[in-house]
């Protein structure tokens, strides 16, 4: 699964790719090259997960407090990454730190390729860190990563359709959302809203706002868990929004892809990141000043709905050669001083919520903040990159099932048993 996210919304920003992510060798060179013991550490991060300014200057501030140390920042792809540093991670000179994605980090956890970090968490900031993101960082009860940075989907609307609607304001319950889209389908808007089928993390946020678990441990194996009133409930909401659009019941969001399809200038909102309102506005500036964010809204105005959190996590590899100069490095970039650089340049949601105000004038990187508030991840085992890798059991069998009109039931069966072979596979 690949993810990206745009950080500053003007127009102008940064592109982030978000966590549990498949990719592939960017110029860190077609070999594992890891840091020596002596005075050089090479640290792998993924492609628009490291931003220009804040990789200049966590490499000076590195090597002027440590003087005679070196640090080789390579860049990666997500495409083919998790096959690049599983090889990488089992050589005797692997990279020293690695980012890897916040869903994918069980996975080499369970490799044994990644350092235990337990006795370091309280000097990396672990007290404050947002526990929807620091679970993701821990493995067999053991810190095996630390939380570096999330985001997650919000609502991207069209102000002007908005308010040609007679709206005034952003709703702040689900009724009220649909109402809303009621209105602006009345004005003749087509697309309220523009969900597709099989948009999987939207539709896991719903999940996990429903309280479904995807998985259940069977003896010493899991098994999938769709067939649930959890999962039908869930599947129940992206129904009826897919209703208030045209978008395909068969296709995701990146088929056509969905900040295309709102450019045109047509579209009431769509439900996705920040990189994609950005790439709305690129290719139609008017949009400039007319794109607006709001949080999925729950049932009651207390709380908004769930969201999928995507991010990534950075973990020092078990064979590093330099784990005083990899602690060093880690301990800078965890640090509030470069964690909030990050949020401020990228963008992204810091993984302390103190932190936020790093996000001041970002319209969509605060609301995205907010949102991740409430939080998940898919389900944080080495197994879950099966269910994933495409075709997409759940979004193919279950969510374009139900919308085509299977019943949930009869659909999560199918999707079930996809799913129980994946789940087995080691």
């Amino acid at each position: 699964m690949k993810r990206k996210l745009i950080g500053a919304i003007g127009v102008a920003g940064m592109m982030i790719g978000v966590a549990a992510c498949g990719g592939s060798g960017g110029s860190g060179g077609s070999k594992a090259s890891g840091g020596d013991a002596g005075n050089t550490i090479t640290v792998w991060l993924m492609s628009g997960s490291n931003p220009p300014n804040w990789t200049k200057q966590i490499t000076a501030a590195y090597e002027k407090k440590y003087p005679g140390k070196k640090v080789k920042i390579a860049v990666q792809q997500w495409d083919g990454i998790q096959q690049k540093l599983t090889t990488a991670l089992s050589e005797s000179t692997p990279p020293d730190v690695i980012e890897v994605g916040n869903t994918q980090t069980p996975y080499y956890a369970a490799t044994g390729g990644l350092k235990d970090l337990s006795k370091d968490k309280a000097a990396l900031g672990g007290a404050d860190w947002l526990p929807a993101m620091a679970k993701s960082s821990v493995y067999d009860g053991k810190q095996i990563a630390v939380p570096w940075y999330a985001a997650s989907r919000v609502v991207v609307y069209n102000k002007k359709i908005w308010a040609d609607a007679g709206i005034k304001s952003t709703p702040k319950t689900q009724d009220e959302l649909f109402t809303d889209l009621g209105k602006i389908q009345a004005k003749g808007t087509k697309d309220a809203l523009y969900l597709p089928g099989r948009d999987w993390y939207a539709f896991d946020g719903m999940l996990l706002d429903a309280g479904a678990d995807l998985v259940k441990k069977d003896g010493d194996t899991y098994k999938g868990n769709l067939d649930t009133p959890q999962a039908a409930q869930a599947m129940a909401l992206y129904k009826k929004l897919n209703s208030y659009g045209t978008a395909p019941k068969d296709k995701d969001e990146a088929t056509p892809q969905q900040s295309d399809v709102f450019a045109k200038g047509d579209v009431g909102a769509f439900i996705g990141l920040g990189w994609e309102a950005a790439g709305a506005i690129s290719k139609n500036p008017k949009l400039k000043d007319q794109v607006g964010f709001f949080a999925l809204p729950g049932k009651t105005a207390d709380k908004t709905a769930a969201v999928f959190l995507g991010g990534s996590n950075l973990a020092i590899s078990q064979g590093t050669k330099n784990p005083k100069g990899a602690m060093n490095f880690l301990k800078m970039a965890m640090s509030d001083k470069f964690e909030g650089a990050l949020a401020k340049e990228g963008g992204i949601v810091p993984n302390k919520a103190s932190l936020n105000s790093n996000l001041a004038g970002n319209a969509f990187g605060t609301v995205s903040a907010a949102a991740a508030a409430n939080g998940g991840t898919t389900p944080l085992i080495p197994e879950w990159g099966n269910v994933e890798n495409a075709p997409n059991p759940i979004t193919t069998l279950y969510m374009t099932g139900v919308l085509q009109g299977q019943s949930p039931s009869a659909a999560a069966k199918k999707a079930d048993a996809e799913m129980d072979k994946r789940l087995s596979q080691k």
